[in-house]
C-alpha cells in the first residue's frame, strides 16, 4: 500500500462499540454496533456520510474517470427483449444505449413502427422510479404494472390503456413480488399483496400474502379478497390463469424454498380452491393443460426435473403420466409454444434447448449460436414462431426467431456493442472442491495468455437459492478484459447447475460447502498460474456477498482484493429485517434452533472477524434504500472490519442513495457504480 491508503486507514470514522448482547440456547454474543441497524439516528447517518467521503476520495482517480468514460462508449448500444404477443400485437423493451430505463414497445406487426407504451424516462427527473413487472391482458389493449421507487421491491400497480396511453384513476399499493393474473376477457385481474400498514404489527408488514380480484374502475377497497391463510402467516400466493382461461391457479410457497404447493379452481367459481399438490414435498410449476391434463415441470422424485401430466379428474400419483423423463441435464424451465414444450435443460451450466409433443414423443433438439444461455424465450401454443433471446460471455444478447414448421432459425435482432471479440477467448474447466467434488468454472481473458501467474483476475461466484451462473455477457466486465484482466466464474453448489442436489449440498448446515468451492476455485486459479494470491480478487453479491465475507474471514491472507456488494453478513440476525425471513428455508434460524444456531454462528461473516488479522483491500456496496439485504448488514461488518484489521490495506463502504438491492437501478448510477469497483481494483493491483 502507499503512504497515501495509510492514510485512509488512520481516517475511518469512530464507530462507537456498544453493549448490545443476546443470548442463543445459553451463548452470550455480542453485538456492538447493532445501532447501526438504525439508518435514522443521526449518529448513523454521521457515520454513513464520513465513510462515502472517505470511500469518494480513495476512488478519485484518473484512472476512475478513465473507466467511467469506456464504460459509457460501451454501454451506448441498443439492447432488445425478446418479443412476445398478446392479441394481435407484438411487445419488446428496448433501451437506446445510455437510457437509465428501457423502454416498452408495441407493435402491429414485426415489421410496422414500433409505438411507445411506456418510458420509465418520463416518471422521474434521475431514472430512479421503475417499471417492475408488467402483464399484458390477452387481447392487447390493457397493462397492469408495477412501479417501484430508488430500487425498493414494494410495488404500486397501475393499469394503462395501450392505445390512449392513459392511466385508468385506481392505484393498487401494498404489493412486493406481486404477480397480476389478467381475466381472459379484460375486466380485471387477481394479483397478491401485503397487509395495509397499521393493520398489522410492524414485523409482520411482509407476512399474511393475500390474493384479491380487481375490477376495472374501481378502488382498491373494493377489491375482492380471493384467498387468505391467517393460520400461516408466512406462506406466499402467486395467482396465474391457463392460457385457455379457464382455471386460476395459485401457487403457494413458503419463502425461497424450493418446494411449493398449487391449488386451482375454475375461474368463474366462487367455491374453495382444490388443493391439487398439498404436501411441498417438491418443486412444481404448471407449464400448460388441455382440458383437465395439466402439463408440469417437477422435480418430485427426479431430482434433476422431469415432466409430467396431471389429469385433475384423476390427480392420484398412480396416474401420473410422464412426458419428458429426468436426463443427465438439469431441467430449468418449459413453455408452450406452436403445439410443442419447449424444454431448457442445462448441461454443464450452459443451455441447451429441446422441443416435446405433448404425449412426450417426437423430441428435437434446437441448435444454438454456441455454448451459452437463453435469455428469454416466448411464443404462443397455438403459433409457429418462437423468439429466443441468447446471450454468452463474449456473445452480446442477441434476438433469434424460430420456425417451428420449418426449423428455420434467422437473426431478428443483433447488437451493434464497440467491442470485437475475436482477441479474446473462453474456456470450461472442472476442479476438484476440498471434498472431491467436481466443480465447473468459466474463464476469459485475452488470446495468447502468458500462464505466469501475473495477471490480475476476477473470481465470481453466488452459490445459493437454487440460482445458476449460466455464460452472460456484461458491458462492464469488457474493460477488465481491455486491460488484460482474468474473469473467471465458479459455478459453486447452492445454486441449480445440477438439480436439487446440487443447491442442497450447499444450504443450511452444508453452506460451508460453497464457501470450499469457491476457495478450491482460486486455488485452481493460481496453481494453474492464471493469477497469484496478491493479484487475484473476489467477487460476489447479495448471497455472493455472503459469500465473499465468509471467504475473506476464514482465508483473510489468501486474496489480493475483495468486492463484496450487498452482502448478508449477520446470519444470527437476518430474519428480523424486511423480507429476511424468507431466507430461513435457505439458511436457517439461529434463534428457534440450536444446531442451526451452531452452524451459522461457525460460518457468520460478522461474527468471524478476527482481531488483529491482516485482511486485503476490500470495497463494501450496500444503498440506503435496499429493502431485501438491509444495508445494516454492510454497515455493522465495515465497521467491525475497519475495527479489527491491523493490516495496512484499505476497507472502504459506498452506501449509495436511491437505490435498492439492484432491480430497476438507472444506468447513471450502475455506470458511477462499475467505474468505482473498477478504480478501487485498479488502485490495489497497480493498474492505474
Amino acid at each position: 500500500m502507499t503512504p497515501k491508503q495509510q492514510v485512509y486507514k488512520e481516517s475511518y470514522p469512530p464507530a462507537r462499540k456498544g453493549e448490545s448482547a443476546d443470548s442463543y440456547h445459553g451463548a452470550i454474543v455480542s453485538d456492538p454496533y447493532r445501532w447501526l441497524e438504525d439508518p435514522d439516528s443521526p449518529e448513523t447517518q454521521d457515520w454513513v456520510e464520513a465513510q462515502n467521503r472517505l470511500t469518494a476520495d480513495f476512488l478519485a482517480t484518473p484512472a476512475r474517470e478513465e473507466a467511467k468514460a469506456r464504460l459509457t462508449a460501451l454501454w451506448d448500444y441498443p439492447k432488445h427483449s425478446a418479443p412476445w404477443k398478446e392479441g394481435n400485437r407484438y411487445f419488446f423493451w428496448k433501451n437506446d444505449g445510455l437510457q437509465n430505463q428501457a423502454i416498452l414497445y408495441r407493435q402491429d406487426t414485426l415489421k410496422s413502427e414500433p409505438m411507445v407504451v411506456i418510458d420509465p424516462n418520463t416518471l422521474s427527473e434521475d431514472g430512479t422510479v421503475a417499471v417492475t413487472n408488467a402483464e399484458i391482458s390477452k387481447d392487447g389493449s390493457l397493462m397492469a404494472y408495477g412501479l417501484s421507487e430508488s430500487g425498493s421491491d414494494r410495488q404500486e400497480i397501475r393499469i394503462r390503456s395501450i392505445d390512449t396511453g392513459e392511466d385508468l384513476s385506481e392505484v393498487i399499493r401494498w404489493c412486493k413480488f406481486a404477480s397480476i393474473a389478467w381475466k381472459r376477457d379484460g375486466s380485471g385481474f387477481f394479483y397478491n399483496r401485503f397487509p395495509e400498514p397499521g393493520t398489522v404489527p410492524e414485523e409482520d408488514l411482509n407476512n399474511y400474502s393475500r390474493v384479491y380480484w380487481h375490477a376495472l374502475n374501481t378502488a382498491q377497497e373494493d377489491d375482492s379478497l380471493i384467498y387468505e391463510r391467517p393460520d400461516q402467516k408466512e406462506w406466499g400466493f402467486s395467482p396465474s390463469i391457463t392460457e385457455d382461461g379457464k382455471y386460476l391457479l395459485l401457487y403457494v410457497f413458503y419463502g425461497t424454498e424450493s418446494k411449493n404447493r398449487l391449488y386451482y379452481r375454475e375461474v368463474e367459481s366462487r367455491g374453495p380452491f382444490v388443493k391439487l399438490l398439498d404436501e411441498a414435498d417438491a418443486y412444481y410449476h404448471f407449464i400448460d393443460n388441455t382440458g383437465p391434463v395439466f402439463y408440469m415441470a417437477t422435480d418430485w422424485n427426479a431430482p434433476k426435473g422431469r415432466i409430467i401430466a396431471i389429469d385433475i379428474e384423476n390427480p392420484g400419483r398412480e396416474n401420473w403420466q410422464e412426458i419428458a423423463p429426468e436426463q443427465v441435464d438439469s431441467l430449468q424451465f418449459a413453455a408452450p409454444v406452436g403445439g410443442r414444450l419447449a424444454a431448457a435443460y442445462l448441461k454443464d451450466a450452459t443451455h441447451r434447448l429441446r422441443l416435446y409433443g405433448y404425449d412426450g414423443g417426437d423430441m428435437k433438439e434446437v441448435p444454438l449460436p454456441t455454448l451459452g444461455s437463453l435469455a428469454g424465450l416466448s411464443g404462443k401454443r397455438d403459433e409457429s414462431e418462437m423468439f429466443l433471446g441468447f446471450t454468452s460471455f463474449l456473445y452480446p444478447t442477441t434476438i433469434f426467431r424460430y420456425d417451428l414448421e420449418t426449423g428455420e432459425r434467422s437473426e431478428f435482432r443483433s447488437s451493434g456493442v464497440d467491442f470485437n471479440p475475436a482477441g479474446y477467448e473462453t474456456k470450461q474447466v472442472f476442479y476438484p472442491s476440498k471434498d472431491g467434488t467436481r466443480v465447473p468454472m468459466f474463464i476469459i481473458h485475452k488470446k495468447g495468455l502468458a500462464l505466469d501467474g501475473s495477471a490480475p483476475a476476477i473470481l465470481y461466484g453466488y452459490g445459493g437459492f437454487d440460482i445458476s451462473l449460466t455464460p452472460s455477457f456484461s458491458v462492464s466486465r469488457l474493460i477488465w478484459l481491455e486491460k488484460g484482466g482474468v474473469y473467471a466464474v465458479a459455478n459453486l453448489r447452492g445454486g441449480s447447475e445440477y438439480g436439487q442436489e446440487w443447491h442442497r449440498a450447499g444450504m443450511l448446515g452444508k453452506k460451508q460447502n460453497v464457501f470450499d468451492d469457491f476457495i478450491a476455485a482460486a486455488e485452481w486459479l493460481i496453481a494453474n498460474r492464471y493469477t497469484s494470491s496478491s493479484r487475484l480478487a473476489i467477487q460476489g453479491g447479495s448471497n455472493g456477498g455472503l459469500l465473499v465475507a465468509a471467504c475473506i474471514t476464514q482465508r483473510p491472507d489468501f486474496f489480493g482484493a475483495v468486492l463484496c456488494q450487498v452482502p448478508v453478513t449477520d446470519m444470527l440476525r437476518f430474519h428480523k429485517f424486511t423480507v429476511g425471513h424468507y431466507w430461513v428455508p435457505e439458511y436457517g434460524n439461529a434463534e428457534a434452533d440450536p444446531e442451526h444456531f451452531r452452524f451459522l454462528l461457525a460460518y457468520s461473516p460478522l461474527h468471524n472477524i478476527a482481531p488483529g488479522a491482516a485482511y486485503p483491500p476490500t470495497l463494501i456496496t450496500t444503498a440506503d434504500t435496499d429493502d431485501r439485504v438491509v444495508p445494516a448488514h454492510a454497515k455493522k461488518f465495515a465497521a467491525a472490519l475497519q475495527a479489527a484489521d491491523a493490516g495496512n490495506n484499505p476497507i472502504l463502504i459506498r452506501i449509495e442513495t436511491k437505490a435498492g438491492h439492484g432491480g430497476g437501478k438507472p444506468t447513471a448510477k450502475v455506470i458511477e457504480e462499475q467505474a468505482d469497483l473498477y478504480a478501487f481494483l485498479f488502485r490495489a493491483f497497480g493498474m492505474e
